[in-house]
């Protein structure tokens, strides 16, 4: 299908960064907006196929939302830059990561090519939109990977045109992409991707359809050709790389049979003291909890910001909606109880996203419900009352205080009935070791304790028990 522009605009101008959630996603936040062109042969439309290069494996797609530029635009002031877009549509910034190397900074190959740059399939009027109550949805085989709203982006679509037009002007039909929000990754042959805008009314531009093939034709062996590493393969993914494992699964499955008092002796014996967090008790203490960290940082209520930030696609939300399998939705309620953070839908819909558990320092909802879904929960106490009492749903993706410690994205959460402790990644190898070093040591106690021996030089095991512990162990499987 024909892109709906109409005629092919002067030149395309892709905007960096301009979403917190991306933002953090990337580990930057940009003091001013940056950019790069995109030619207009990229454009097509929806229902037109996206072709990755032969030898490429780093197909990615951004959904995005794309000005078309109404009237010549030189040298515009911020609060005036709006009323020189004369539509709003949806687009996706496809690229091939896999040829970012070859023009360093300017993606002309990575993100150029022919049909890179589908818009569609509907354009709408921007008289009768607000810029900064827009929404932007993208789906991967009709799985929701981008939820974001143009609220809070770091710049506002007025403040762009006016930064662009103090030396490049801006001619009708130009186009802007504004950016793109987390969730952006790789997609393979035969996946679809599906990009839509809506502002209120139920306004929408439709949604943007667009299959990712193979390339029907091998790519000349002149110039630049694909390259990828480890480091570009983690790039491309992101917070999306659903098909790499949350936990190595030895380390896993080695830390489900380890006792979280176990670990919180070995965490102090590398001085690591605050690793426990403190004050939440597990719905089921049969459970055991093992994964990495997802976060979601709440903030106190603010009645003239919860329409904002509490409604709608909130964080809560998106935390959910962004878990991958084996991972942990961790919560900063600020150890406020008096006010439910989760209750049994987002936890059953957590459940299903493949979520390894859920860890509150506020309250839970719906807590008989939560119990009896089998996902390893853990909350300092039952409340009814839902969001608007007591929290705003801020942010997700960012360190935060749970129960007193300290949780990064990535930490490993390991929970029992003894509540749960906090793993930083790069010693869970040594951690685990001599901790089922520890617990050997301590069965061989309880044994001689059974046997009515005295603790002392027994517990912690002293000189004189080595060689009986020694003879011991060699008899173990």
């Amino acid at each position: 299908m024909p892109h709906p522009l109409g005629t092919q605009p002067s030149k395309i101008i892709a905007v960096h960064l301009n979403y917190p959630c991306r933002a953090r996603e990337r580990g930057r936040i940009p003091e001013q907006p940056s950019y790069f062109l995109k030619p207009p042969s990229s454009l097509s439309g929806s229902g037109d196929v996206l072709a990755r290069p032969q030898g490429c494996e780093l197909m990615a797609f951004e959904g995005e939302i794309a000005l078309v530029i109404g009237r010549r635009a030189h040298r515009v002031e911020p609060g005036q830059g709006w009323q020189h877009v004369a539509w709003v549509t949806a687009a996706n910034d496809a690229g091939a990561y896999d040829l970012r190397h070859a023009d360093r900074g300017s993606n002309l190959r990575s993100k150029g090519a022919d049909g890179f740059t589908p818009v569609g399939p509907r354009l709408l009027d921007a008289a009768g939109l607000d810029p900064a109550q827009l929404r932007l949805r993208t789906w991967v085989n009709g799985e929701l990977v981008q939820d974001a709203d143009t609220s809070t982006l770091l710049f506002p679509f007025g403040d762009l045109i006016a930064d662009l037009t103090r030396l490049v002007t801006l001619e009708p039909g130009d186009v802007i992409l504004t950016g793109t929000p987390a969730g952006a990754s790789v997609v393979s042959p035969g996946d679809v991707v599906e990009v839509e805008v809506s502002g209120g009314g139920g306004i929408s531009s439709g949604r943007l359809r667009n299959t990712v093939t193979d390339a029907d034709h091998d790519l000349a062996a002149w110039g630049a050709m694909p390259r990828v590493d480890d480091a570009l393969r983690a790039d491309a993914w992101g917070a999306a790389h659903a098909s790499a494992p949350a936990l190595d699964e030895d380390i896993a499955e080695a830390l489900r049979g380890l006792a979280t008092a176990t670990l919180s002796s070995q965490l102090r014996k590398r001085g690591l003291q605050h690793m426990t967090i403190d004050g939440v008790r597990p719905a089921d203490p049969g459970d055991k909890l093992v994964g990495t960290a997802h976060t979601l940082r709440y903030l106190p209520l603010r009645e003239d910001l919860f329409q904002q930030f509490g409604n709608g696609m909130n964080a809560q939300k998106r935390a959910v909606e962004e878990l991958r399998p084996g991972q942990v939705l961790v919560m900063d309620a600020r150890r406020d109880p008096t006010a439910g953070t989760i209750g049994d839908i987002l936890a059953l819909r957590a459940q299903m996203r493949g979520a390894a558990g859920i860890v509150t320092d506020g309250a839970l909802r719906d807590s008989t419900a939560v119990a009896n879904l089998g996902l390893p929960t853990y909350y300092a106490a039952e409340h009814p009352a839902v969001l608007g009492r007591r929290h705003i749903p801020w942010d997700t993706g960012v360190p935060l205080a749970c129960g007193g410690a300290l949780v990064q994205p990535g930490d490993i959460l390991v929970g029992d009935a003894d509540g749960v402790v906090v793993v930083p990644p790069d010693l869970a190898g040594q951690l685990v070791a001599d901790s089922v070093e520890q617990e050997r040591q301590e069965r061989f106690i309880a044994e001689q304790v059974a046997a009515g021996e005295p603790v002392q030089g027994l517990y912690p095991l002293g000189p004189a028990w080595q060689a009986a512990y020694q003879q011991w162990r060699s008899t173990q499987p």
